[in-house]
């Protein structure tokens, strides 16, 4: 499934570069414009993140978030700074539709995300947002894409796999926002390795023939931000893309 995405930052819709705050770019209009956007061209589903709650636990913007989900009407995938069993109650309350995504939890705390798991199952996604450096070691990177946690991606998906954990959105954090193509190396590897994984790609989506490839490589869903803002192609073109390829 082609998913896109809406990052935003004390409201406004942003774009970073390579998982950098500093190299944000900001977009005009406010998620709600997008959402009602992206629904009306044909989106089944809408990824959507709040990066202050992402990089700050403590700044989660749930106010922002009631008002957004109020305008939604497909089911959508959400995270920023979700750590806490209450944080996920929010959330499921607000919209018993979502999808939870979940990070830095599964190493910080991982005793509870076994909890979660036996408590909403099919409904969390463990994002691994991760660098590769020249030997292929693929590090892990928690709170925001801000802090190395010094694990590779082996190491957290084992653990997830070990608890149950059955939905993994992966990121190649240098691709993110750079319209540099995605890291089709990498998907090939985890996706061969990996089979009982149902994997979801993020970052560096820039043409209709990326989409093809991923797809031709077992990725379940795609999640595209910069590439529709940014008017590359239309949603309708990547949804018929998929469903041709």
């Amino acid at each position: 499934m082609i998913i896109p995405a809406i990052d935003f930052i004390r409201g406004q819709v942003v774009r970073l570069y390579q998982g950098q705050y500093n190299l944000k770019k900001i977009y005009i209009n406010d998620p709600i414009f997008y959402i009602k956007k992206y629904i009306s061209h044909g989106a089944q589903k809408l990824h959507i993140i709040d990066l202050d709650g992402a990089k700050n636990s403590n700044h989660k913007q749930f106010k922002l978030f009631k008002k957004i989900l109020f305008n939604i009407s497909i089911p959508i995938q959400i995270g920023g700074g979700i750590r806490t069993i209450k944080d996920i109650n929010i959330i499921h309350n607000i919209i018993p539709k979502s999808k939870i995504i979940i990070g830095s939890s599964i190493i910080n705390d991982i005793e509870s995300v076994q909890n979660w798991i036996n408590l909403y199952n099919k409904k969390i996604i463990l994002a691994i947002d991760i660098k590769v450096d020249k030997n292929n070691n693929k590090f892990v990177y928690i709170n925001g894409w801000q802090k190395n946690s010094r694990l590779v991606f082996e190491d957290i998906i084992e653990k997830a796999i070990k608890i149950g954990i059955k939905y993994i959105l992966c990121t190649d954090i240098t691709k993110d926002g750079t319209f540099q193509g995605p890291n089709f190396k990498l998907y090939k590897e985890i996706i061969n390795k990996y089979p009982e994984i149902y994997f979801q790609s993020s970052g560096g989506v820039t043409s209709l023939n990326d989409i093809k490839k991923l797809k031709d490589l077992g990725i379940k869903d795609i999640i595209i931000g910069k590439a529709f803002l940014e008017n590359k192609f239309t949603i309708q073109e990547a949804n018929k893309c998929w469903q041709n390829a």
